[in-house]
C-alpha cells in the first residue's frame, strides 16, 4: 500500500518544552488514522509539522515522497484547523468564494454546489455565518476544507463541541471520502469515536506509545476499552 504520510525521529522543543518527540509515523493512502490522545498531548503540534506551519527542531515530514514543506504537495492537502478560519460577517458562499478563489479551485461554482449538497448545507449559502449553529459552523469549516477537492484530508478535532448525531454524519463524510481513495487523518480525544478509525497512533507527552488498529489492540493487549488501553501505557 502507498505511503502518502511518513514522518522520520520528528522533533519539535517549544523554548525546554519538548512538544514532539522522536515521532515515526506512516499513513497509507486511503486509510482513516486517528491520532487519539488527551488535550497537550501534541497532536495540534503534529499536525502542524506535517503540514508545514511549523518546522521541525530535528527529523523530517515527507507527503507523497516530497519533503514538506512544500507548495505543489499543499495543494492536495485539505485542511480543517481546530479553531474555526470562517469570516463570521460573511454568507457562507461569500466564505466558500473567498477561500475557492485563494486555493485556486477551477470550476469555483460548480465546486461549491457539489461541496454544500455533500455536507448538507444546500439552500445555506446566502445566510451569513455568524447566525449559524455551532454545528453548522463545523460543517461550514469542513466544507471548506474539502473545496480543493483534496487527496488527503487533514481534520483537527472536527467533531469537538457537536451534538452526537452530527457526529455519526460526519463519521458516514469520512467514511465515504475515504472508499473513493482519500487519505484522512483526525485528531480526537474522544476515544469512543476513535474505534471508527482503521488505524490510530495514540499520543502523549509528545509521544506515539502505540500504533495499529483499534480493535486488534484492544484484543493484543486484553483491554476493554481505549481508555483502559490508554492508562496500561501511562
Amino acid at each position: 500500500m502507498e505511503k502518502v504520510i511518513e514522518t522520520k525521529n520528528l522533533k519539535k522543543k517549544f523554548g525546554k518544552i519538548l512538544a514532539v518527540e522522536n515521532v515515526n509515523l506512516e499513513i497509507e493512502k486511503g486509510k482513516i488514522f486517528g491520532l487519539i490522545g488527551p488535550n497537550g498531548g501534541g497532536k495540534t503540534t503534529l499536525v502542524r509539522l506535517i503540514l508545514g506551519i511549523l518546522r521541525p527542531t530535528e527529523g523530517e515530514v515527507f507527503v507523497f515522497g516530497k519533503k514538506m514543506p512544500n507548495r505543489k504537495v499543499l495543494k492536495k492537502i485539505g485542511y480543517m484547523p481546530q479553531e474555526s478560519a470562517l469570516y463570521e460577517n460573511l454568507t457562507l458562499k461569500e466564505n466558500l468564494l473567498t477561500f475557492g478563489e485563494i486555493f485556486g479551485v477551477k470550476n469555483l461554482k460548480e465546486r461549491i454546489k457539489e461541496v454544500l449538497k455533500f455536507v448538507g448545507l444546500e439552500g445555506w449559502e446566502n445566510e451569513i455565518v455568524e447566525n449559524f449553529s455551532g454545528g453548522m459552523k463545523k460543517r461550514a469549516s469542513f466544507s471548506i476544507s474539502l473545496l480543493p477537492d483534496p487527496e488527503i484530508l487533514i481534520l483537527d478535532e472536527p467533531t469537538v463541541g457537536i451534538d452526537p448525531p452530527l457526529m455519526v454524519s460526519f463519521w458516514e463524510y469520512f467514511k465515504e471520502l475515504s472508499t473513493i481513495g482519500k487519505t484522512i487523518l483526525i485528531t480526537t480525544h474522544n476515544l469512543q469515536e476513535a474505534m471508527n478509525c482503521q488505524e490510530i497512533g495514540l499520543m502523549s507527552r509528545g509521544k506515539i506509545i502505540l500504533k495499529g488498529n483499534p480493535f486488534e489492540l484492544l484484543k493484543e493487549y486484553k483491554a476493554t476499552s481505549l481508555l483502559d488501553l490508554f492508562l496500561k501505557f501511562q
